[in-house]
């Protein structure tokens, strides 16, 4: 089985109003790079399943994965990071806010070879006013306390080298820090412009509590992570020249 350059892994919940046409539009935007598609159905109570079983059927891209109870993005995320084949992770959410049009731009800015993880940053947002003003706030602190140098964390479309996400620590709501936490790993982060839309259909499964307290104590978490990394540290390695000499010495005594 051959790996592919770009596993895309959507984390979605009840988003089988959403799922066909967001499919399409991967499948259309990747057409001219070799990808593979893990969709985690975290516990849907629609018909979000049976979606993806036919979905699947027809293609062999598509690899379903799912939770018989509700675990979270940043679980469905981990997990599908693990699952996945390709060198690179490109996420996006399920709802279609994201615009699979932007993929092919960002996995062409992470493939130069400078950077860890390219972040979308929506310059125009269409959501409602309280998802706005949390995320802005959130954005705000987070930028001053983490100094991560990324204006909206919180935008779905991302693309990382897999080896480095998976070296991650884990924690539920991580996916809201992958730069801060890339950069403590001793990556490198960048940010480009992408489109934001409207949700289809269905509702969001964030509000204030969720989203803006609880990001304010896990912010706390990830600075304490940062302080106490030592990554990346200098580790030098015996030469080769200093293995053949080690070895030819060996030989002589034996």
């Amino acid at each position: 089985m051959t790996s592919p350059l770009v596993s895309v892994i959507i984390p979605a919940r009840d988003e089988s109003g959403n799922l066909p046409s967001l499919l399409d539009e991967i499948a259309d935007a990747l057409a001219a790079i070799d990808h593979e598609v893990l969709v985690v159905d975290d516990a849907s109570r629609d018909g979000t399943w049976a979606l993806l079983e036919a979905r699947a059927a027809e293609d062999p891209r598509l690899r379903p994965l799912r939770h018989a109870e509700s675990a979270g993005q940043s679980t469905s995320v981990w997990q599908a990071g693990h699952e996945a084949r390709g060198e690179w992770l490109a996420t996006l959410d399920g709802d279609g806010q994201n615009d699979p049009a932007d993929l092919p731009s960002l996995i062409e800015r992470a493939r130069q070879g400078d950077v860890t993880l390219v972040a979308g940053h929506r310059t125009t947002r269409h959501d409602d006013w309280l998802k706005r003003i949390s995320s802005r706030i959130a954005n705000g602190v987070r930028a001053r306390l983490l100094r991560d140098q990324t204006p909206d964390t919180g935008c779905g479309l991302k693309v990382m080298r897999r080896e480095a996400f998976l070296r991650l620590p884990y924690f539920n709501h991580m996916h809201r820090f992958l730069p801060a936490l890339v950069q403590a790993q001793g990556g490198r982060c960048v940010s480009l412009p992408v489109n934001h839309r409207p949700r289809g259909t269905g509702r969001s499964h964030y509000g204030l509590n969720n989203r803006l307290w609880a990001g304010l104590l896990d912010m706390a978490g990830v600075m304490w992570l940062r302080r106490r990394s030592r990554l990346p540290a200098a580790l030098e390695r015996l030469s080769p020249e200093n293995t053949t000499a080690r070895d030819e010495r060996t030989e002589r005594t034996t």
